[in-house]
């Protein structure tokens, strides 16, 4: 930075482009250029590259018996092999010895050897039947069972429990299919004048056949009780439950309606 008696004119950083700098570089490059030179001259004319000989070619030697010197080398070398030093020789006039022909004669032509009986078989081991052959007994015949007669009864919450007998059609039901239903249970209203003005249906027994006929049975009922009394506490509507519990005197049929299970 400049001190601050500089003239204003002046910047704080001089910016000026420095006029050295090409001019080192050149001569950098160009030293360099020179050392490469020199050296390339010094180790390829001043100190030539040592010459490499190739190893002399392999030479072979060929022992033949047509000359003294060959002649005496296998001589020396017949008299010196390990081989023939460790094996017995037969003298020159010596007769080989022949061996005579001898047929082979086995031990069992001229003895008959005596054989032995075959051991008695073992018992046989069988395991004793678990159901040995007998004749076929039939089975006794059940007893017929007598089915006790469970009738349908129909039940009524303890707001109208105090009405009761009340007047009820005759019970006659006929289901669809062969499975036993459940207690199908009605919300009804009962009137002043003793007859069922609503019936709502709350649990159903799973066959919709024997929902509606119940629920036709519940509309029938009548309850003379509230009629006879012209009391005044009596309410317009009773509300109050009704459950069908079904038993063993509903009408089956023998052939199914299609898509009934």
């Amino acid at each position: 930075m400049n001190s601050p008696t500089a003239p204003a004119n002046e910047l704080v950083f001089r910016w000026d482009r420095p006029g050295r700098g090409k001019w080192t570089l050149g001569g950098f490059l160009f030293g360099s250029l020179i050392l490469h030179a020199v050296g390339l001259y010094l180790f390829q004319i001043v100190y030539p590259p040592a010459v490499t000989l190739l190893p002399p070619p392999g030479r072979l030697s060929l022992i033949a018996a047509d000359t003294d010197e060959g002649r005496v080398l296998l001589r020396w070398v017949e008299s010196e092999d390990p081989a023939l030093a460790s094996t017995t020789q037969a003298l020159p006039e010596a007769k080989a010895l022949v061996l005579p022909t001898i047929q082979h004669a086995p031990s069992y032509l001229g003895y008959q050897p005596r054989l032995r009986d075959l051991p008695p078989p073992p018992a046989p081991l069988r395991i004793p039947s678990a159901r040995p052959p007998a004749p076929i007994e039939r089975p006794a015949s059940a007893p017929p069972t007598s089915t006790q007669a469970a009738p349908t009864r129909i039940r009524f919450s303890s707001e109208v429990e105090s009405l009761i007998p009340p007047q009820l059609p005759d019970l006659k039901f006929s289901a669809v299919n062969h499975e036993s239903p459940e207690a199908a249970r009605f919300l009804i209203a009962v009137s002043r004048q003793g007859d069922v003005r609503y019936c709502f249906l709350q649990a159903s027994s799973g066959d919709a056949a024997l929902d509606t006929q119940a629920r036709k049975y519940v509309m029938a009922a009548r309850f003379p009780a509230i009629r006879q009394s012209q009391s005044a506490d009596i309410p317009p509507l009773t509300w109050a439950t009704a459950t069908l519990e079904w038993g063993n005197d509903i009408s089956i049929p023998t052939n199914p309606a299609p898509g009934a299970q």
